[in-house]
């Protein structure tokens, strides 16, 4: 077992940490620029909920059709297992083409809807007009990626991600620094990364390398198909789609309760966000890896081996997070250091990194139990643990903590709302380990 673990996780871990590397080298590159850094870092804050949105869609083909094609490889039905992937390539086609038109038809408002200002918008236009244009290549190469890894295949997907980051991490300083193109630079380079990570997983899972093919006959809308995929999907985009809104209201809320500093307090979420995705994306990686495992063995009925896997799984990811976080409470100023030499923001950010990432200590168990339940195919506990931190708890806090705490409320409701959520579903995830025998795989 944990071999299997180490060789199907591993790769997803590298990826995504090395996926990180798209957003976090865009912030670092900007934070650092001669003019005009603090601003520009605060607009790729201002659009990182609706660049988050768009990335959403991928997870309802990732969480959806990936769990689905491991099911029924489990159960020896690779036809079945091709045509879920013809159908969720479609479906990422059409909703792309859909979101590019949408977001460059409406950018001007949905920029001050997600907490712009009038000294960050036109950084934030210069960005998101670019971006925008690369919404297929996003789709298709996070939302397929996850088709390679259900087959086993994690070091090629790994490989789709790393071509993709390394190319991102090159072109970054040459368009923003060399070519003098600013925030404009660094969406360029993004989208030029993303298309390249888009070919090479499409040349994948077109050759006989892959298990299951992407075939032209099998490229359409079933309507049966997508109602699944969409059934179990939802979780994962709902995780998506809900922090956009979250970083929505966290910017409001600084915007309103920070005064003066509004546009300051803005810069210092964006680099906190960075600290979440820092820890979270290693754990997702490692999920997402020792998933497909948890779907085969439930597939094929081998329910000991699945609780097996649960449960590596949470010790794994609860000493991740454990060690990140003592990084984050004991040496907060080295973290500020990477992405901003703005001392007024170094200092914000020794302060209030502690608090931000005071209950993600334990998160690991939080996504151990969202991958046995999408592995398992329980998308109403999967959506319940997705709507649980974030809409439940979190946006609701976000919102009332400031009226009594004023700017520092936004801060502490993130804490609270981890604690809470991860209490309930560690007792919601042991509880269906006890009654796993009663389930029978789709």
């Amino acid at each position: 077992m944990k071999t299997l673990m180490r060789k199907l996780a591993i790769p997803g871990i590298v990826a995504q940490l090395i996926n990180i590397l798209y957003n976090m080298v865009d912030r670092m590159y900007v934070g650092h620029m001669a003019k005009d850094a603090s601003i520009s870092l605060t607009a790729l804050g201002v659009c990182a909920p609706i660049l988050i949105l768009i990335s959403a869609f991928c997870n309802l083909v990732a969480f959806g059709a990936s769990p689905l094609a491991s099911i029924e490889l489990g159960k020896g039905e690779n036809r079945q297992a091709e045509k879920i992937l013809g159908t969720g390539f479609a479906f990422l086609i059409a909703i792309s083409i859909l979101l590019t038109a949408i977001v460059l038809i409406f950018k001007k408002p949905l920029i001050y809807l997600f907490g712009g200002t009038n000294n960050s918008y036109p950084f934030a236009n210069s960005y998101l007009e670019i971006y925008v244009l690369g919404t297929i290549s996003v789709l298709v190469s996070l939302g397929l990626n996850a088709m390679i890894v259900c087959q086993g295949k994690a070091k090629v997907a790994m490989f789709t991600i790393v071509i993709g980051a390394v190319s991102n991490i090159i072109l970054d300083p040459i368009f923003i620094y060399l070519l003098d193109m600013g925030v404009r630079g660094a969406a360029l380079a993004t989208v030029i990364s993303q298309t390249i990570s888009a070919v090479f997983v499409i040349k994948f899972l077109i050759s006989d390398k892959s298990q299951i093919r992407l075939k032209r006959e099998y490229i359409k809308f079933d309507t049966v198909l997508i109602k699944s995929i969409l059934a179990l999907g939802v979780s994962g985009f709902v995780m998506s789609a809900t922090e956009s809104a979250i970083i929505m209201v966290f910017n409001i809320g600084l915007i309103k309760h920070g005064g003066s500093l509004g546009d300051t307090y803005i810069g210092v979420m964006t680099i906190l966000q960075s600290a979440m995705m820092l820890l979270f994306m290693p754990i997702s990686g490692f999920t997402q890896g020792v998933q497909p495992i948890i779907s085969y063995n439930f597939g094929a009925s081998n329910n000991e081996r699945v609780v097996d896997t649960v449960k590596l799984m949470a010790k794994l990811t609860s000493l991740w997070t454990l060690a990140f976080c003592a990084f984050c409470y004991l040496l907060p100023a080295y973290f500020a250091r990477i992405f901003t030499t703005d001392s007024n923001l170094i200092e914000l950010i020794r302060k209030i990194l502690p608090i931000f990432m005071a209950g993600m200590f334990l998160f690991g168990l939080q996504m151990t139990a969202q991958s046995f339940f999408v592995g398992t195919n329980q998308a109403k506990k999967s959506l319940f643990i997705a709507l649980l931190r974030k809409v439940i708890l979190l946006i609701p806090l976000a919102i009332i903590l400031p009226k009594y705490m004023g700017v520092m409320g936004v801060f502490w409701a993130e804490p609270i709302s981890d604690l809470i959520s991860v209490t309930v579903c560690t007792i919601l995830l042991i509880a269906s380990l006890k009654k796993l025998d009663n389930l029978k795989a789709a």
